[in-house]
């Protein structure tokens, strides 16, 4: 038993979540004591291992446990700042008494309301700089600050609005709003909380305060209520919640009073969401800015009219890369495509930015089975030209795109294309290979 629990501490060193499962599940103590007698779980939050932390307390380890400085591996987890490694050891918070509560959330309104360098500048006596670094946790991303020797993730915020939400208390709406805002990033652990945390409650209450934001002078509070309310939507729509306010009129009104590019970007997204509005993206498709540019493809709806078309035909001749891949996208999506079109986007495949060659290329690729004739020798050709690209992505959608249209140079095209690796065992264009056989 002792060689299980000294191979568990390794495996929690080494950050190895399925390693530890499978000792756990082979009699390894979860409580079982690293080198410096601590237990193990100590040493999976320290590391913000929120996996390996997560095995070990499915397996039994004690996040309550009280430790020798009158800590428990909870409280360090929230005193870390990682949101990821709290969720993992907080499991059923009705175990916590009310003290052991009222603990954690003073840790945490502690942390977030001095901010993470300065506690570590007080509790370890250093005066140089911090170091900082973004670190992805999750899919949301989160300041690590490391000072004297010392190392947390500045996710307290986000740590404060969980722990509320787990211990049933309704945070008023216009804090929750100013924890997102601090850090004004959609990706960020604190905007994301504060987002998930409001979309769960149903109240006419909460949702006329949501919506009041609004109208802030500062736009990165109207961008929140913008995400806020596309969340609370998908949330609704997971559950099947047919009573689901729905936000799309708010969008589309919003949409045509909306001042601010960056708003104005996330409100077209959001009207797109729920269907096209042709007017809503005429209006928009000269706009100066390219966040505003971009999100207007998406607008129009099969089958585009003149006006669309030559929208878009602009669009896809626009300066900023990403409009031109957008609006290359939704060209190529259309049933039989008008010679114009197809024009447009054979240029697209010869485009000087790799993201745009790669999205008409796609498109080219597939366009035999959305328009069901474009076996043009034009098309063709630009497919084989994509054998030359050093991207192999670039060069299998070439190859796909001549297995569609039944080319003879299929063969030889996938010779070209090279060795797949896993990431294409399922990739659906490997079969263009058989259609040469």
């Amino acid at each position: 038993m002792a060689e299980l629990d000294a191979r568990l501490v390794e495996a929690v060193a080494a950050g190895d979540a399925q390693a530890v499962e499978r000792l756990l599940e082979a009699g390894a103590d979860p409580d079982a004591p690293g080198q410096d007698g601590l237990p193990a779980l100590c040493a999976a939050v320290a590391a913000f291992a929120h996996e390996v932390a997560g095995a070990l307390v499915a397996g039994g380890a004690d996040p309550d446990r009280e430790l020798p400085d009158g800590t428990t591996s909870l409280l360090r987890a929230v005193e870390g700042g990682s949101p990821a490694t709290v969720r993992a050891l907080r499991g059923e918070v009705v175990r916590l008494s009310a003290a052991q509560r009222e603990r954690l959330l003073a840790a945490a309104r502690h942390w977030y309301g001095t901010g993470a360098q300065e506690v570590l500048r007080r509790r370890t006596g250093a005066t140089g700089p911090a170091q900082r670094s973004s670190v992805e946790e999750e899919w949301c991303g989160v300041e690590q600050v490391s000072l004297g020797g010392m190392t947390v993730r500045a996710g307290h915020g986000a740590v404060l609005t969980e722990l509320e939400w787990a211990f049933r208390m309704l945070t008023p709406v216009a804090e929750l709003v100013e924890r997102a805002v601090r850090y004004p990033d959609v990706c960020h652990v604190d905007w994301s909380a504060s987002s998930l945390v409001l979309a769960r409650r149903r109240s006419e209450q909460t949702w006329s305060a949501v919506a009041a934001f609004r109208h802030h002078p500062s736009p990165d509070h109207r961008r929140f209520v913008v995400d806020c309310l596309k969340t609370r939507d998908w949330m609704a729509g997971l559950i099947g919640d047919s009573s689901r306010p729905e936000a799309a009129e708010l969008f589309r009104a919003w949409a045509r009073e909306e001042r601010d590019a960056g708003v104005l970007a996330a409100l077209l997204d959001a009207v797109s969401d729920d269907g096209p509005d042709e007017p809503l993206g005429l209006r928009y498709a000269g706009h100066p800015d390219p966040r505003v540019r971009q999100e207007v493809p998406y607008l129009f709806d099969a089958p585009l009219t003149p006006a669309a078309t030559a929208a878009l035909i602009t669009l896809a001749r626009d300066p900023d890369p990403e409009v031109r891949a957008a609006a290359g996208g939704r060209l190529g999506r259309e049933r039989g495509a008008a010679p114009e079109i197809r024009a447009v986007l054979l240029a697209l495949v010869r485009d000087p930015e790799h993201g745009v060659r790669a999205t008409a290329a796609a498109v080219l690729a597939a366009a035999v089975l959305a328009a069901g004739d474009d076996h043009s020798p034009e098309a063709a050709e630009a497919l084989v030209a994509l054998l030359a690209e050093e991207d192999q992505e670039l060069r299998l959608e070439g190859a796909y795109g001549l297995a569609l249209r039944d080319d003879p140079r299929t063969r030889e095209a996938y010779e070209r294309v090279g060795p797949l690796g896993p990431r294409h065992e399922h990739d659906h264009r490997r079969s263009g290979r058989w259609r040469s056989a």
